[in-house]
């Protein structure tokens, strides 16, 4: 039961009237509720799984509500909220948020604008205290605004360099013309350059307010003792009267085409319909609708298998008051559109002439049904879908959301198929592949530009603040697996967990296809992965879909495998994935149809920006005979024998290379006499293969610009290669200099300098990916073309002052808090938890790396940071290559 009110209570009142346990022993779903008196809406979702807190500020304002001719104003003015307020600066803001090593972000949509936190658990007075600064008050000067237009324009620029997002602009424009929702809340240059900073504080003084908000907290807190302090620190912002928003009036819709040329490998098709948004009462069955034409059953997905497209399916997209349905499918380059167009429109047309199949409408329902127990597995996808179901569908709680789609029938999905999936007003769309120039050399780098990174003052916090730049000790960890191995090789991890009634299973077969793959078969591994779709020795295709489909799994197989499964048919999913990965049916005519498909596209990938961009920075920064330099052609998939494929897979799929972990409502006994009963029969025939890359020698300085006229944005990409491996003593002190850089937005450097200050840049970001034999480092970014050099000096600049000066105290326990505060952060979701098991388990490091590597952190000093940058990482060694616009 769920209960708000509008008035706050205190005591033993405010127990009884707001506490719902359901009691599960650590999954306890305690939810709070209330309304405080300015109108500000808190919802309070109690979620144990680890010491971490999510909270969700939305403000019930978007593009939308932009003044005519200004599109993008809620963009800018979430963007402007990390400018600063009065009582807290960017330079506060930024360092506080780094302080406390969690993560945060903030996006804008049509209708709503929401910032959001993620942080230990005993950091939630701290971001409440910044967002309730934040709603009072932000500083919105010309000053900033000019600071920040530039970072605001790159993000237009990298959006308009992908041709997906501007189809989607141009549908939009076409499906709901006339209305808000015929632009995105994304902006344009013309009207960014226009706005103005008083434009941007009336905006905010005018949305802003609580009584057009909704803060959502989920996480390990108790409601009871977090709603007073909600109250404390926004109940005296003042409401305002708010403006009458913008009418939504649907003109008549009409059928039109857009075609566009893209830089994909494969061709698109896409037939695009109106379809109910949240607040519709459609809104339910229609995503069952959605769910069942996008089923492994259905006949979308049948063109895929049967060899007509290179896949094909079904989604939605839904805006509170309006939404998109699209058939969707990839197709060889050649092919004609017109021909794929017309297959999607006779699917479509077929399901609405005989009604969608009863099996597939309850198969639906379950689907989503089991889903809403898997939102328990992650606090900010909790917190995420108690927004959307109270700011978005206008619910009270997602359990309504839930009560209408059990309510859905078979006649309510052919309903509103026959109302909404009208081929005679649909737009369709088609997107041609065009072909990369060659990369060509460029001019290299030329370092002379003057943009000097400045020496940063300490950031002096406020008092309230103060303890969040204490260094933390090593966290606690939640996570204590259970590790054993089969008597095949196959190792098993089991983390138990009771936050819900659900099983999730992550496995992995390690493979290295530069190394397993037989000379001249290049590209065996993706035929074989494209044949585990089509059954198992005992179940066809649709017969095995309809297995998984029975007890609501999710289930994925490959030489990455999964299985998300209610905790009640834990065994029967474990037996499904097993006669999937085990005995695949590999048959004769799914070969041919699955190498045809994957030659093909193939043939359009070589030619494709991004592949020619891939083989550019290979080719320059590995040696002409190492393994990543092989590749796949069409040649080598077309002459490949249904027997090769077996011959590989038996010789590939190991069960003494492969790791199981499991996670979930499930003993360690259990879990072992389950995956035994199913895989004990597994065994590895011949020589275990070599799976690890060789050492590489050092690179040489590099630079390449391959062409993609798709693009108004260069994407920059510096790397070079590092004798450091992941078990080195000096990968820490790297990583510790990794956060320095870029681990903190406004508080790093390459974040401060490029975009803070010069505006280069939307999004930089440096790494460091060391494994067992070989490592690279790197600095990404995106930036218009005559900043791709003064980006990149900037770059150099600040590695090389990290080389000659050691960094700050105040850097230093940044950098460390942002590591050492990721074991917490990382146990906030099942998936987080069974991908970095997996990760560790194939690295060959202890599962209790976190917390070893924490300790580590917390003693290293500046000057062994400093020595590390000196030792391994080379400035003007990089390999640069540049996609899109060639840099002037």
């Amino acid at each position: 039961m769920r209960y708000s009110t509008s008035r706050i209570l205190t005591g033993a009142m405010l127990f009884l009237l707001f506490f719902s346990c359901n009691a599960r022993g650590a999954a306890d779903n305690q939810v709070l509720q209330a309304t405080l008196k300015n109108g500000l809406r808190v919802v309070i979702v109690r979620n144990t799984l680890a010491p971490v807190v999510t909270t969700r500020l939305t403000y019930l304002a978007g593009s939308n509500e932009a003044p005519d001719g200004f599109p993008g104003m809620a963009h800018a003015q979430e963007h402007m909220m990390f400018r600063g307020s009065k009582g807290l600066s960017a330079e506060q803001l930024a360092s506080l948020t780094a302080a406390m090593g969690g993560r945060s972000n903030a996006f804008t949509r049509q209708s709503v604008t929401q910032y959001y936190f993620t942080v230990p658990a005993d950091e939630l007075e701290t971001v409440l205290r910044i967002e309730a600064i934040r709603m009072k008050n932000t500083l919105d000067t010309e000053e900033l605004w000019a600071k920040e237009r530039g970072a605001i324009e790159q993000e237009v620029a990298r959006d308009l360099s992908s041709p997906m997002y501007v189809f989607y602009s141009r549908l939009l424009a076409r499906m709901f013309a006339g209305t808000p929702y015929a632009h995105d809340a994304l902006g344009t240059r013309p009207s960014f350059d226009k706005t103005t900073g008083a434009m941007l504080k009336k905006f905010h003084d005018t949305w802003y307010v609580p009584n057009n908000a909704v803060l959502v907290i989920a996480g390990d807190i108790d409601p009871v003792q977090a709603l007073p302090l909600v109250k404390k620190l926004f109940g005296e912002i003042p409401s305002r009267p708010l403006p009458q928003r913008p009418e939504v009036k649907l003109q008549p819709l009409k059928p039109e085409h857009i075609q566009l040329e893209s830089d994909l490998p494969y061709a698109m098709a896409i037939v695009a319909y109106r379809f109910p948004g949240y607040r519709s009462p459609d809104f339910a069955a229609a995503q069952i609708l959605a769910d069942v034409l996008d089923s492994q059953r259905a006949k979308l997905y049948g063109l895929a298998a049967d060899g007509k497209v290179l896949f094909a399916g079904f989604n939605n997209s839904a805006f509170k008051d309006v939404g998109l349905g699209y058939a969707i499918a990839g197709f060889p380059k050649g092919k004609e559109p017109k021909n794929v167009v017309g297959l999607l429109k006779t699917i479509i047309a077929d399901s609405l002439k005989n009604g969608l199949p009863e099996d597939l409408v309850k198969a639906a329902k379950k689907k989503e049904i089991a889903a809403a127990e898997f939102q328990k597995n992650s606090i900010e996808g909790l917190a995420g879908v108690w927004a959307r179901a109270i700011t978005l569908e206008g619910k009270k709680s997602p359990d309504e959301t839930m009560a209408a789609i059990k309510a859905v029938t078979v006649a309510d999905v052919n309903r509103v198929a026959r109302t909404y999936l009208q081929n005679k007003t649909a737009v369709t769309g088609v997107l041609i592949p065009h072909e990369s120039g060659k990369p060509v050399p460029s001019k290299g780098f030329q370092g002379t530009e003057s943009f000097g990174p400045k020496q940063t003052k300490p950031v002096r916090l406020p008092p309230w603040a103060r303890k969040a730049t204490k260094l933390p000790s090593v966290p606690s960890s939640k996570v204590h697996p259970v590790e054993m191995s089969l008597n095949n090789g196959l190792r098993l991890i089991i983390q138990p967990e009771t936050i819900s009634n659900t099983v999730s299973l992550y496995g992995r077969v390690k493979n290295t296809p530069e190394l397993q793959e037989p000379v001249g078969q290049e590209g065996i591994t993706d035929v074989l992965e494209g044949l585990f779709s089509y059954g198992t020795a005992t179940h066809d295709r649709l017969g095995f879909q309809k297995e998984v489909d029975d007890i609501a799994a999710d289930l994925e197989v490959g030489r990455s495998f999964s299985l998300q499964v209610l905790s009640n048919h834990f065994d029967r999913g474990v037996e499904l994935l097993a006669d999937n990965l085990l005995r695949p049916a590999l048959p004769p005519r799914a070969f041919k149809i699955v190498r045809e498909e994957t030659a093909a596209h193939v043939a359009g990938k070589l030619k494709s920006p991004s592949y020619l961009s891939k083989r550019a920075l290979l080719s320059r920064l590995y040696p002409k005979n190492d393994p990543r330099q092989r590749e796949a052609t069409p040649g080598t998939i077309k002459s490949l024998t249904l027997q090769q494929v077996r011959n590989y897979y038996k010789k590939a799929f190991r069960p003494d290379l492969t790791t199981i972990v499991l996670i979930g409502k499930v003993s360690p006994e259990e879990a072992r006499a389950t995956i035994e009963k199913y895989f004990h029969s597994w065994k590895a025939q011949g020589p275990r293969p070599e799976t690890d890359l060789p050492p590489v020698p050092l690179n040489r300085p590099a630079t390449a610009v391959v062409p993609d006229k798709s693009r108004v944005q260069d994407r920059v990409t510096l790397v070079e290669t590092l004798r450091v491996t992941r078990t080195h003593p000096d990968y820490y002190p790297l990583k510790v200099g990794l956060n320095v850089l870029s681990g903190g937005f406004y508080a790093t450097r390459l974040y401060r300098d490029l975009r803070k200050r010069a505006g280069l840049v939307y999004t930089v970001q440096a790494f460091l990916q060391a494994r067992k034999t070989r490592a690279v480092f790197g600095v990404v970014y995106g930036c218009d073309p005559p900043n791709v050099s003064k980006a990149r000096a900037l770059v150099v600049q600040n590695l090389k002052q990290m080389q000659k000066e050691p960094v700050t105290p105040e850097e230093l326990n940044r950098a460390k808090t942002l590591l050492v505060r990721q074991i917490p952060l990382s146990e906030s979701s099942i998936d987080d938890i069974g991908e970095t098991l997996l990760a560790l388990a194939e690295e060959g490091l202890p599962l209790d790396e976190p917390v070893r590597g924490a300790k580590r952190y917390l003693d290293i000093s500046a000057r062994e940071v400093r020595t590390a940058f000196k030792k391994w990482i080379r400035p003007d060694d990089f390999v640069q290559v540049t996609l899109g616009p060639v840099p002037r």
